[in-house]
């Protein structure tokens, strides 16, 4: 969706940097940009791929939350947040990825392969925004880290390019060091390249 003068979505795509600024990238909108959309409250759909009593869940609602606060976004007056929990399994995340199609939120937040691919596969053109995701350039849900295209855009769980800088503060921390494991569930990771 394209970001004009008069309201932040309009069109059929968005521009990533305005897009990633909502959600709270490196920096918050300008002030006068703020000016001209007034204070209209933004619906955003949050889908998260566990289950709700989970403390990993919480931290993350915790922390999204402060996030969207500190970037001048506060709940009741500009923005509505509409949390989903899918506990991971396929019905559940089907479910809610229809039900938050049908609503028809300003953006969507997901996290997990599961939740992107189904909310990929409903050809929806809300914008989506993913954080926690191995590989998403290849499992196909975007172009280029860079250059997204389409309407989903994000953050990497895991990039490649920092994997080497890893292993050099790791032989600066100790440089007698050999050998180096990366460890990790495929049953919670599965779209893990392993090569």
């Amino acid at each position: 969706m394209l970001v004009s003068g008069r309201g932040l979505f309009c069109g059929e795509h968005m521009k990533r940097r305005e897009f990633i600024t909502l959600l709270g990238g490196a920096a918050a909108w300008p002030l006068m940009a703020r000016a001209q959309q007034g204070e209209r409250s933004r619906r955003v759909s949050v889908l998260i791929a566990l289950d709700e009593t989970d403390p990993e869940a919480q931290r993350r609602v915790k922390a999204f939350r402060l996030g969207m606060r500190d970037l001048g976004w506060a709940e009741g007056r500009n923005i509505q947040l509409e949390y989903r929990f899918t506990g991971g399994t396929l019905e559940s995340i089907n479910k809610h990825v229809t039900e938050v199609v049908k609503l028809a939120p300003d953006i969507i937040v997901a996290n997990s392969t599961p939740v992107i691919a189904a909310l990929r596969s409903t050809k929806t053109t809300t914008p989506i925004v993913f954080a926690i995701l191995n590989d998403p350039v290849g499992q196909g849900f975007i172009s280029s880290l860079a250059q997204p295209g389409a309407n989903i855009t994000g953050f990497s769980f895991f990039d490649f390019d920092i994997v080497g800088k890893w292993l050099v503060l790791l032989s600066d921390l100790k440089p007698s060091l050999s050998q180096v494991a990366l460890m990790f569930n495929p049953d919670t990771s599965p779209y893990f390249d392993t090569r």
